[in-house]
Parts: C-alpha cells; structure tokens; sequence
C-alpha cells in the first residue's frame, strides 16, 4: 500500500506540473497575441495605386489585386482556419484534421495556435519564439525555440505567409525591399534586425497571386540538419474582406518545386479579420 500511494503521489505531482506547464504556455501565447494585436496602426493610411509606382511591374500587379483603391493599410492580420496536416512524409502523409487560428505582425512576430479532430489530439503553439505541442493537451510531444535556428525558420515562415495575408505589411520602405525576378515574379526581401528573408511572389495576368516560394532554413530533411532549401505554397479561393481581396484555400509544404515536394499544410480559411488597435 504505501509504494502504491507513493506512485500516485508521483504521479500526481507529474499531472500537476504539467497542466501548470501547458497554463503557462497558454498564458505566453494569449500575451503574445496582445502584444502583436497592438501593433495595428491607430491611425493608418490608406490603399492608392500612385504609392506603388515606383515597384516593379509584377508587384503593382500584386498590390493592386489584393488592396482596394481607398482601403485602410492595416498590416495585423488574424486568419481562422481549418483543414488537414500532415504528421508524415509524402508516402505516408498521416494527414490529421486540424483548426487553427492565427496572427501575423510583420516584421515582428506570429502566433499560429492549433489542435487536431480526431486521431490523437494534439495541440500547442507556433511563434517566433517557439514551437510548442502536446497530447491529450498535457504531455509534451515536441517543445522548441530559444536559438537561433528556430527564430531564422520562423521568420521565414511568417514573412512568407504576409504575402499570402497580410499584403499591407509589404509596403516599400524601412526593412522592405521589392525587386524584379522575371514577368510575372517579384520578390520582396524583408530584413528586421540581423534576420532576413526574401520571398518570391508570382502573380496572374490579373495580379492574383498564385504561387510564393523561398528558401527557408529549415531542419526538415532526411540529415535532419538545418539548412536553405525549398519551401513554397499554392493558393486559391480568393474572396473579398475589407478592403482586401486574399486567398481562403492555401497548401504548403517543403522541397516546393522539386520532386520531393508534397504539401503537409492544407488550410481552408473560415474568416480573417484586422484586429482594432483599441480594443
């Protein structure tokens, strides 16, 4: 009886520290979320075509797609999101149903927050600083971040998806570059402190965008070592949201462009919004 107890003792106090770990995680991401929140303009300009003239021809194709004439620039963006991801490799996706919602603050950070339906649930944050999941929403399955190479991954990542969502954050000036790449191919370079990344956007006839593709620094390859490779994403679905017209269909993956490729990340958006300031 009393090694009995002892073990529930044990285990008690392994349950109770992690729920207080997967609280304070909770915690973190909400104050993040805050903080990015706030970094809406409280006063922002707003969408003419004349402020991009000076860009190359396939960019001004892109911003006078995905920005109305007139619209408020607000570079803050939460996406809700549902769809498939990917827990295998190409032969073997394991594709689990996920939810998601996040937000994008270019050039400062995100927070992409998930959970799977079905199968083993599995929950836990992205963010610049972090990657955090776990099961059954207390056992840690995969706890990252604190170096460099996650924070050059996640920036990466997060410039990346501000061409696909957050347009108003890529407006030329501090940080933020725009260069030809071929007709219909712009890139945009964004460097914040000793991080950057350039992102090759290719646009339609129309200017929708159609496909972003980079070289992300990233561990996911067979030597599991961080370095460039291929990372791309294909998006669809265009619809309009204040002001903005953005795409609510997107698949991901790495190795884009080669035959390695195969998207691990299917989103089919349910709502995206630009956060108040105020609120």
């Amino acid at each position: 009886m009393k090694i009995l107890l002892a073990i529930l003792i044990v285990l008690a106090i392994v349950l109770l520290g992690l729920a207080a770990l997967a609280f304070l995680d909770r915690r973190a991401d909400r104050a993040e979320w805050r903080r990015l929140a706030a970094l809406q303009p409280d006063e922002p300009g707003v969408f003419a075509g004349e402020m991009v003239a000076g860009l190359p021809e396939p960019a001004r194709r892109y911003f006078g797609y995905t920005i109305r004439p007139g619209a408020q620039l607000l570079p803050v963006a939460e996406i809700d999101m549902r769809g498939r991801f990917s827990l295998g490799t190409k032969d073997a996706p394991n594709y689990q149903p996920m939810e998601a919602r996040q937000i994008l603050a270019v050039p400062e950070g995100f927070v992409w927050s998930m959970r799977t339906r079905g199968g083993t649930p599995i929950s836990g944050s992205d963010s610049g600083s972090w990657t955090r999941f776990r099961i059954f929403g207390l056992i840690p399955v995969g706890r990252l971040g604190g170096d460099p190479d996650h924070t050059r991954s996640a920036f990466g990542r997060y410039v990346a998806e501000a061409t696909i969502w957050a347009p108003a954050a890529l407006f030329p000036g501090p940080g933020v570059r725009w260069s030809a790449v071929g007709v219909d191919t712009a890139r945009v370079t964004i460097t914040h402190g000793a991080l950057e990344q350039a992102v090759d956007v290719t646009v339609d006839a129309d200017g929708r965008p159609v496909e972003v593709s980079f070289q992300r620094w990233s561990d996911a390859n067979p030597d599991k070592v961080h370095r460039l490779q291929p990372f791309g994403a294909v998006m669809s679905d265009f619809r309009d949201v204040g002001g903005y017209r953005l795409p609510f269909r997107v698949e991901a993956g790495n190795m884009f462009g080669t035959e390695d490729y195969f998207p691990f990340f299917i989103a089919e958006v349910t709502d995206i919004r630009f956060p108040d300031p105020q609120r």
